[in-house]
């Protein structure tokens, strides 16, 4: 299985994205679209950094009843990126939905479910969100109904990624965020791991934000991912 690393682009302008994009004059990375770009500067930015060649996750995670689902998915599913997600907690019905946008519309996206946040602790999960089952067994359920549903993959911790191999099998997907590199700051994070442990984990792609975005020397960051995770650089 082929290993690759995600940059979170997290900027809160599209000439910080550009800048920032501008400082890879070799690979291409693949970057990571959240919510904060798409909703400050709409699908032309997506356009914008397919057209420089990059390949594109668009960290939307819709979570809506199912007919909003598949209409909101019938819009992404022109921009033409690479993973698009949903929320797993929007029932099986609902991740149908957007697959059945996506299979409409002749994507080639692969459809992720969101199984709990890295930001969430077992505790918080017990206390505030009322779920009264432990968080792998929480995560494995999740990841099973995505898989149902006909999603390609999950995005869960590395903690999580071989308890969903062990309930999806080999070939389901599992994106990682809360990557850091060891003895970095772990920020608003709770269950992170460095690249390496990820890769021993079994996580198909990781995602790195921070780590790479906030270095002295992205690049030189990218790559020192890319090593340690196992992928090309």
């Amino acid at each position: 299985m082929k290993r690759e690393v995600i940059i979170a682009c997290d900027f809160d302008d599209q000439w910080k994205l550009m800048d920032f994009l501008d400082k890879f004059t070799g690979k291409k990375p693949f970057v990571k679209i959240g919510m904060e770009l798409f909703y400050g500067n709409g699908p032309m930015i997506v356009r914008e950094i397919k057209r420089r060649g990059h390949k594109i996750f668009l960290d939307l995670k819709l979570h809506d009843i199912p007919n909003t689902v598949y209409k909101a998915m019938s819009q992404l599913a022109e921009l033409d990126v690479d993973m698009v997600n949903v929320h797993a907690a929007g029932t099986i019905e609902m991740m149908k939905a957007a697959r059945r946008a996506l299979d409409e519309k002749g994507s080639r996206a692969e459809l992720l479910a969101v199984t709990q946040l890295t930001s969430t602790s077992e505790e918080t999960m017990r206390e505030e969100l009322w779920i009264d089952r432990g968080m792998e067994e929480t995560v494995r359920h999740y990841a099973k109904n995505a898989q149902i549903a006909g999603c390609h993959g999950v995005v869960c911790s590395p903690l999580e990624a071989a308890a969903v191999r062990e309930e999806c099998g080999e070939g389901f997907l599992t994106v990682t965020p809360g990557i850091r590199f060891a003895g970095g700051d772990r920020g608003d994070q709770k269950r992170v791991t460095t690249p390496a442990m990820a890769r021993e984990l079994g996580s198909s792609y990781i995602v790195v934000g921070r780590a790479i975005t906030e270095a002295e020397d992205p690049v030189a960051a990218y790559e020192r991912a890319c090593r340690e995770f196992g992928g090309e650089q």
